[in-house]
């Protein structure tokens, strides 16, 4: 029987069920394990479907390999590989619903400073009069028109903002955005945003994108909201600007380096909300079952010989 083998903690009984099952229908022996278990399986795997790069250097026989991830960088090496031809799809579509609410939350909490507010009850006090942002009104740019990028557009459309821009590598529509301007248009949309949203993959086009020089062509008054990935952002630029008084808020859930070291400048930056990458990993019970739907999916593809949904391109990084 071909081997398909699952290594990823996170998944319940019943989605390992359901895994199981689609596998024997097929054919196929499902194996679940992880550890050294995992790496002795992963030697006759054809499939895997796993979020550890280690195993790849044993699978001499793999010919798809599938994340439960939307970002797939750290899979792209060929010398990763036992086998470089093989097929990598990552699981894009699973994350759109958490990190657009975290986008929405985050977004909330900057405009009305509930971590003031949060710093003022601490100290058992009672204040109410500081000053505070609505979305309602606001424009707000997107860099990245995705699956997050629409999703997340698709929920703040209800808190009536001036107008929802995208903005993608050559401006091609999409669903969910009053506009979409290419790359070549952000430096002239930056100054007119109110709020500034980033869910990019992370390839060599984005890294370094939000440098200082762009940072600084944001208004004084405005928000910045980072879901994609850490090197798309001048992290050491972005502190010394908001230490000087530049940008109202901003939410990180991403970072250079993670875990973020404890000397890092970024731990007391002013205005700055912190979380520890958690927008879209998979502690929600919706998410997980979105990674096994198109996981499955694409296998029912895989056994049928059509070509699989979401493959990563090794040149573009997504």
């Amino acid at each position: 029987m071909p081997n398909l083998l699952v290594d990823i903690a996170e998944l319940t009984r019943s989605q390992r069920d359901r895994i199981a099952a689609a596998a024997g229908a097929r054919g196929w022996e499902a194996n679940f394990a992880s550890g050294e278990a995992s790496r002795f399986l992963a030697v006759n795997a054809e499939i895997i479907f796993c979020q550890n790069p280690a195993l790849l250097k044993a699978a001499e026989h793999l010919k798809w390999l599938n994340v439960p991830s939307a970002g797939a960088e750290q899979y792209l090496d060929a010398a990763l590989y036992a086998n470089p031809g093989a097929v990598l799809t990552n699981s894009a579509g699973a994350y759109g619903v958490t990190i657009a609410e975290h986008i929405v939350m985050v977004t909330l909490e900057l405009m009305r400073r509930q971590g003031e507010y949060n710093q003022v009850v601490a100290r058992r006090g009672w204040l109410r009069t500081l000053p505070i942002r609505s979305i309602r009104g606001s424009r707000v740019t997107f860099l990245g028109t995705g699956d997050i990028g629409r999703t997340a557009a698709s929920r703040l459309r209800g808190f009536e903002p001036a107008c929802i821009t995208g903005v993608n590598t050559t401006g091609h529509p999409a669903e969910g955005f009053d506009r979409v301007l290419p790359l070549s248009a952000l430096d002239d949309i930056l100054p007119k945003t109110n709020v500034l949203v980033l869910a990019l993959p992370g390839t060599a086009q984005t890294a370094g994108l939000m440098d200082g020089r762009r940072l600084a062509l944001l208004p004084r008054d405005a928000f910045l909201v980072n879901v994609g990935r850490g090197s798309a952002i001048d992290q050491a630029a972005l502190v010394r600007l908001m230490k000087g008084g530049h940008l109202s808020g901003a939410a990180l859930d991403v970072f250079a380096e993670e875990p973020i070291p404890k000397e890092d400048p970024v731990w007391d930056c002013p205005r700055l909300l912190v979380t520890p990458h958690v927008a879209g990993n998979m502690t929600l019970g919706y998410t997980l079952d979105r990674i096994v739907d198109l996981f499955l999916e694409n296998f029912d593809r895989y056994c049928d010989g059509r070509p699989l949904m979401r493959v990563v391109g090794r040149e573009k990084g997504y």
